[in-house]
């Protein structure tokens, strides 16, 4: 069975095939989603994940990858015999310090799973392969920057990753952003016998905030700058020779946020010129995140498949405020991040009740929706190539804008 002899027979008895296979699936799929949501591991420490996921690709089928993009909680795995076009499933599985599996990921690991083993029983009979990315250390840690940056996705024709949400929403920007590190050298001196000694490497800091809080008037109004003292003296009769903030710099697109930045070190050096302190100011590369751009055919495609399944899509998209490395990837190849509802609206993200509905028989149920629409997506991409090409002609289209910057 090829693409130029799959009737619509034919596709309907795949598309059978792949809802069968994951309703037989459930049972375990919710089990991996709750063993992964009771174990959370942070930003490229996920090896009981990575390893849960792998054995189960393997299980089924799938050719796997460890330590993809030389990172050793990524993989890829790979399913079906002819090398293109490839569809690419991804899975995100890092938690959040403290709080845990509060963003959901686990959820979005076991929805990639299941859209993969939903797959795999048919994916001989396709066109191209199914590829699915595990890709560790969203929160922060930007490994789809990395694997991106170092030619994992180079020969990837579509990339498909659902989010957990309080909202069904297809279409959701997110920010660009850059983590920095600042730190302020100084001179510590006895702060009441001889402060007139001393350089105070924390009025560095506090000089940036001023700053910031001086500039902000005229950023546009979807830049965010955004910090935390993360040193600020050993004590208060020392003039502290050492004091640190780390800052996350947002906006709409990466040419402003790069813009926004760059006022930022002004900001930064500005303050150790009118202190005396010396400035590190460290760009932490890996979070570089991109904005987010949506495929509008791969989009419409997932949202059909939603219909399918008796899942309600809200009619208006969405500006979101956060970032994501899914925006890195975005910018390299068709893309879409769509999002589905586990919580209340109301419940924030990144909070103890969205940490439980990530656990809940609600985000189960979400996952399960994901893990069908996603696979559905992929089926459709694979052997309608009208499809695909419409998708990939949407995101030449982009690049030639500037809107995307492609491969």
């Amino acid at each position: 069975m090829s693409n130029e002899t799959i009737n619509s027979s034919d596709y309907t008895t795949l598309e059978s095939q792949v809802l069968q296979t994951i309703d037989r699936l459930q049972p375990e799929l919710i089990e991996v989603s709750r063993t992964i949501h009771s174990n959370p591991e942070t930003a490229y420490q996920e090896y009981k994940a990575s390893a849960l996921l792998t054995s189960k690709l393997e299980e089924n089928g799938y050719q796997v990858q460890r330590k993809a993009a030389d990172i050793d909680t990524a993989f890829v795995a790979y399913a079906g015999d002819k090398p293109s076009p490839t569809i690419a499933i991804l899975a995100e599985y890092d938690a959040l310090p403290v709080i845990g599996h509060a963003c959901g990921h686990n959820l979005m690991a076991t929805a990639a799973l299941g859209a993969g083993l939903g797959l795999r029983g048919i994916v001989d009979k396709l066109p191209g392969r199914v590829a699915i990315f595990g890709t560790p250390a969203e929160e922060g840690g930007g490994g789809k920057v990395v694997m991106v940056q170092r030619g994992a996705f180079k020969d990837v024709d579509a990339a498909i990753l659902f989010h957990p949400s309080t909202t069904n929403i297809i279409h959701s920007d997110s920010l660009a952003s850059t983590r920095v590190n600042i730190i302020f050298h100084g001179r510590a001196s006895h702060g009441a016998a001889a402060p007139h000694k001393g350089i105070n490497a924390l009025d560095g800091v506090i000089q940036t905030y001023n700053a910031i809080n001086a500039m902000r008037q005229q950023l546009r109004d979807d830049a965010r700058v955004m910090g935390v003292i993360t040193n600020g003296g050993q004590a208060a009769n020392i003039i502290p020779d050492y004091a640190s903030a780390q800052f996350s710099i947002r906006a709409a697109d990466r040419q402003y946020a790069d813009e926004v930045l760059e006022r930022f070190r002004r900001c930064a050096e500005g303050a150790a010129l009118a202190t005396g302190a010396t400035l590190e100011f460290n760009i932490i590369e890996p979070s570089r995140y991109d904005n987010l751009v949506t495929n509008s055919v791969m989009g419409k495609i997932f949202a059909e498949k939603l219909e399918k399944l008796g899942v309600e899509i809200a009619t208006e998209d969405r500006f979101g405020s956060g970032s994501t490395d899914m925006g890195n990837v975005s910018q390299a190849l068709p893309s879409i991040q769509p999002y589905l509802a586990i919580a209340p609206v109301g419940i924030s993200a990144h909070t103890i009740e969205f940490r439980e509905a990530a656990g809940s028989d609600v985000g189960q149920q979400a996952m399960l929706n994901a893990a069908k629409a996603m696979a559905l997506t992929a089926l459709d991409l694979l052997v309608k190539p009208g499809l695909l090409a419409r998708a990939k002609q949407e995101f030449a289209d982009l690049t030639a804008k500037g809107v995307v910057k492609g491969q």
